[in-house]
């Protein structure tokens, strides 16, 4: 797997070289944009604005725009400048009990490995945060950005979590959210009812991607020459509360029957 980031992790004065590879791979069917006429493959071309022609990567540069309208070019020693040490260190400066850290600002997840001869030091500090059952919170710096980061124990490894920024976050009262109404006690028993009968221990192994299971039938059922079948239906909404009563109730009795996914 290749290595995305190789740096250093500070805790204190101490100094751990490392490597980040990503935790996670997103599978997903690939498509191409074709010339509806004749199905000729579409590609993007990087054009000048200036004069219309088509311009190698080798000639391209990155550059900020002032508000004078005139660009700054920037080179990749330039990036560095800017602070050579977040963009070769992963600097954890608190720890946290995990819980403290909502759901919402976390983000992409990546595996945190010694180098090679720095595994002593690796071991020591994952055995030190495992025990201590905090998360250290950190920052560094990747492709010229400054990440907020969350490191923690899985097993036998240290996973950074990117986190996002409170400043990224939609604030809920941004939102023209509606006035929830008050449940009544029939409603609210039958709905925790229902939510018991559907509690079961989390097993990740148990989900796969079914839509795409589905859309891989349909690709293949026209590479036949066929027309596919559509799958499923979209549901009524409930509104009404003697409807919502009801419906818990159908849903109550299915659950009873049939294990949760």
């Amino acid at each position: 797997m290749r290595t995305i980031w190789e740096g250093s992790m500070s805790f204190g004065l101490i100094n751990i070289p490392v490597k980040l590879y990503p935790a996670t791979q997103e599978k997903k069917l690939s498509f191409s944009y074709l010339r509806k006429d004749d199905l000729c493959p579409i590609r993007y071309a990087r054009i000048c604005e200036r004069t219309g022609e088509e311009v190698p990567f080798e000639d391209i540069v990155k550059g900020y725009r002032q508000e004078s309208g005139e660009y700054v070019v920037l080179k990749d020693e330039d990036f560095e400048k800017a602070d050579v040490r977040k963009a070769h260190v992963i600097e954890i400066f608190q720890f946290t009990e995990e819980k403290n850290v909502d759901s919402i600002f976390f983000e992409k997840p990546y595996y945190l490995i010694p180098t090679e001869g720095a595994e002593g030091a690796y071991g020591l500090f994952r055995d030190a945060i495992n025990k201590s059952g905090k998360i250290g919170i950190a920052k560094f710096v990747m492709r010229n950005k400054e990440k907020l980061a969350a490191v923690r124990v899985i097993g036998d490894i240290l996973i950074l979590n990117q986190l996002r920024y409170f400043s990224e976050i939609t604030k809920p009262e941004d939102i023209e959210i509606p006035q929830a109404g008050i449940a009544g006690g029939n409603e609210l028993d039958l709905a925790i009812n229902l939510i018991n009968e559907l509690s079961a221990d989390f097993n990740p192994e148990k989900y796969h991607d079914s839509y795409t299971e589905e859309l891989l039938r349909i690709i293949n059922e026209k590479s036949r020459g066929k027309e596919p079948k559509t799958k499923g239906e979209i549901p009524q909404p409930t509104i009404e509360m003697k409807d919502i009563a009801e419906k818990l109730k159908q849903s109550l009795e299915y659950a009873k029957k049939n294990e949760p996914m």
